[in-house]
């Protein structure tokens, strides 16, 4: 009997609970014994001119052995500028070295927590004294904070540009597309910076010996990261060992070589010693890249009997002090614009901008929650125009079952789905129409506690890089044991226990007697890492070939459930794994796999959110979130409800409480704990998730991408049933996150315009 669909038990769980897990801070092995620690003296400043760094006094502090600016950065190129991203009618403004990230400011900062230098000590305590000892001397400039003033371009971040404007592009616009609906609603809305926040900071380690670099560092991708360094420092990527032990946790913030660990290999050469580096809270959040961070103006027409013609969706985004990522987040959403639904004619555009923040990369969704929140705040728009239930204008323009495979006018071609039936498992089992019934009895006795019911529809592309493919290798041993070698590396996805289990099912080999193995370089040079939802749909299908080993013969048969390979028709002449892998010789029975066949998949679902709000304080609490989240063949339930379970809380903490905010000057007021909204256990219900498998057809075993569908639907979800609570009261719209001081606001702007 297969095991696919059977809920195993993580079989990583174990070891985190008990002795905990090794993170780039615990790791101790001969080669980072004395390691100096590495402390970076970051800009206090969002944008200012350097006059002069004087680093005497903290050279001459205890414990300091060097301190380093980008003076002392002359045995390595500069970072290459960014890229030109894909997008329809793609129209670059020059790139070139004008937009280009210096890894340590050069003349001027351009937001608080860039790199100045580095101060090296013996240990992390002297660090931070030493760091505030390096004077640096700024004269401000003008702050450029948010899309409007970027573009203004009063204050200019890169003067050789002209513009704050960095990339533009759309796609064909028809002046008449709205001309025949007898409905057009039209508003800008903020989908708002949030910094991303793993348990785990960035991290870093660093030793070169007999001309050989290695690095221990929290990463999603070694493999990447090692090709980026080989890159900077030219040489082989042979010459270089990439080490990612137990990350704790990534987002998509830790996909690309993070420049400061970059920095520290750097060092580490530079000054003949082997370095740590492990961030602060505070710099984490001002450090590390942010996400999201688009204003968006949504366009939606159509007809009142519910039927949307028209849509068009033009976007602000800004890409903070420098083009880490240039147009592709905006790109994504521009793919994923038209969302779930059957709707005749989409445009899109879109601005890439500079300001003085922390540079925007990856969070996860990277670009498809961006997307969703803008059509289901449309679609909810539309529906209170026409005096319609927003579940109802949703069914009749979701794409119907029969329309697949479906050819999205952005660009995208959906695989499967079935996504009316989604919306209807989740209504029925929300209770929606008698959710409907008590919320019209509290607004008839106008109790002080409203009831609002959110819906978002939701489909999603994951795996969008699908044609780099994945790298497994599967090593039987002589003793019944095997060994898996992944280029998936993970971070608390569960890969341990997916990729043994694809293996157990396939060969009938214990899971217990399964080893996986990732995230070194020097056992797997090749390899694409973790993000994108991409894991299992490439990863595990890499996982599944190496598995079949080519290793079947006509005349041979596999007995799965005892794990023996036997003579057709005769199982008496078993040989269980143990005497195959003998008989093949010292080095077992081994199968390596580039798996490059895969495609995007488009995962789906639907989301009803329950809260009530507070209309004398502002106040909201999610009483209930109802889930359909179909991501094709469910390997495991539990990974997949954990992954689940993640994604909605993050989705549901944008909506209500998280934001990174900078006053006029640049200045981050949300640096620290203290004042940055963490969604916690306390602010969540138990998630109510319902099933649904749609297999993809791209893929042997049906696999679509589950790691960000949450994060997608649960965002405007939770947004549509804060607005849907007051809505009786005159309120339209509550930008994110809908804080109790702005639900408090608008309900009394809406009194005071009745």
């Amino acid at each position: 009997m297969s095991i696919m669909g059977t809920r195993v038990v993580r079989t990583e769980d174990p070891k985190l609970l008990t002795v905990g897990g090794t993170y780039v801070d615990d790791v101790r092995v001969p080669e980072l014994t004395g390691a100096a620690r590495v402390t970076f003296v970051r800009s206090p400043l969002g944008h200012a001119r350097i006059t002069g760094i004087d680093a005497s006094a903290a050279l001459a502090a205890p414990g300091v052995v060097a301190v380093l600016t980008v003076a002392d950065i002359n045995d390595l190129p500069p970072p290459p500028p960014p890229p030109e991203e894909p997008g329809p009618e793609n129209v670059p403004l020059p790139l070139g070295g004008v937009w280009q990230e210096p890894l340590l400011a050069v003349d001027r900062v351009r937001y608080a927590g860039e790199p100045v230098a580095m101060v090296l000590t013996d240990d992390a305590y002297r660090g931070e004294d030493a760091a505030e000892l390096v004077s640096v001397d700024y004269e401000p400039l003008p702050a450029v904070v948010g899309a409007d003033a970027a573009l203004g371009n009063e204050s200019l971040l890169f003067p050789d540009a002209g513009s704050n404007v960095a990339l533009t592009a759309s796609t064909p616009a028809d002046p008449a597309a709205f001309d025949n609906c007898e409905v057009v609603v039209e508003r800008t809305i903020y989908n708002q910076r949030l910094a991303p926040v793993p348990m785990e900071g960035r991290a870093a380690a660093a030793r070169w010996a007999d001309g050989r670099l290695t690095v221990w560092v929290s990463t999603q991708n070694p493999q990447i990261s090692r090709f980026v360094m080989a890159g900077a420092f030219g040489l082989d990527p042979d010459a270089i060992r990439v080490i990612a032990p137990d990350v704790g946790g990534g987002f998509g913030a830790k996909v690309a070589m993070d420049r400061d660990a970059l920095l520290v290999a750097w060092a580490a050469k530079h000054t003949g010693r082997a370095l740590r580096w492990v961030e602060t809270r505070t710099e984490n959040l001002v450090g590390m890249t942010h996400g999201r961070a688009q204003r968006q103006t949504v366009k939606i027409g159509g007809s009142r009997d519910g039927r949307v013609q028209a849509y068009r969706l033009d976007i602000v985004q800004d890409t903070g002090a420098y083009l880490r990522m240039t147009g592709f987040l905006p790109f994504l959403t521009s793919l994923m614009a038209l969302g779930p639904y059957d709707i005749p004619h989409v445009e899109t555009a879109y601005q890439v901008v500079v300001t003085n923040a922390t540079p925007i990369a990856a969070y996860r969704g990277a670009g498809r929650p961006e997307a969703t929140a803008a059509i289901e705040r449309a679609m909810d728009l539309f529906a209170a125009e026409i005096g319609m239930d927003p579940a109802e204008v949703r069914r009749r323009n979701l794409i119907p079952a029969d329309k697949f495979p479906y050819q999205s006018p952005c660009g995208a071609r959906y695989d499967t789905g079935d996504y009316i039936g989604a919306l209807d498992k989740v209504l029925a089992g929300a209770g929606y129409a008698e959710l409907r019934a008590e919320q019209a009895r509290r607004r008839e006795r106008g109790d002080v506690v409203q009831l609002g019911i959110g819906v978002s529809s939701y489909v999603e592309i994951t795996a969008a890089d699908a044609d780099g493919g994945e790298t497994a290798k599967l090593d039987v041993h002589d003793d019944g044991t095997a060994t898996v070698y992944t280029g998936s590396s993970a971070h608390g996805q569960g890969h341990h226990t997916a990729w043994a289990m694809l293996v157990h099912d396939d060969l009938g080999i214990p899971m217990d007697k399964i080893t996986v193995i990732h995230g070194d370089t020097d056992l797997i040079p090749f390899g694409t890492g973790s993000h994108a939802s991409r894991s299992l749909q490439l990863g595990g299908i890499a996982v599944h070939r190496a598995s079949l080993m080519e290793a079947s013969e006509t005349d041979l048969e596999l007995d799965i459930e005892g794990g023996r390979w036997h003579v057709r028709g005769d199982p008496a002449s078993g040989r269980t794994w143990a005497e195959v892998a003998g008989h093949a010789g010292a080095e077992g029975l081994t199968a390596s796999v580039h798996y490059t066949d895969g495609a995007p998949t488009f995962p789906f679902g639907s989301h009803v959110a329950v809260a009530e709000v507070d209309t004398e304080t502002g106040k909201v609490t999610l009483v209930r979130h109802v889930t359909v989240d179909d991501a094709g063949t469910v390997l495991n339930p539990v990974l997949a409800e954990g992954q689940r379970h993640g994604g909605i809380a993050q989705g549901v903490a944008q909506a209500l409480l998280e934001e990174f905010v900078y006053d006029a000057d640049a200045n981050p007021l949300t640096g620290s704990l203290v004042d940055y909204a963490a969604i916690t256990a306390t602010e969540l219900p138990s998630f109510e998730l319902l099933t649904s498998e749609t297999p993809a057809t791209v893929n042997p075993l049906g696999f679509k991408g589950i790691g960000e569908a949450g994060t997608i639907g649960a965002t405007p979800a939770m947004q549509n049933a804060v607005i849907d609570a007051v809505s009786h009261l005159g309120v339209r719209h509550i930008d994110m996150p809908t804080t109790p001081e702005r639900v408090w606001a608008a309900i009394g702007a809406a009194r005071s315009r009745r």
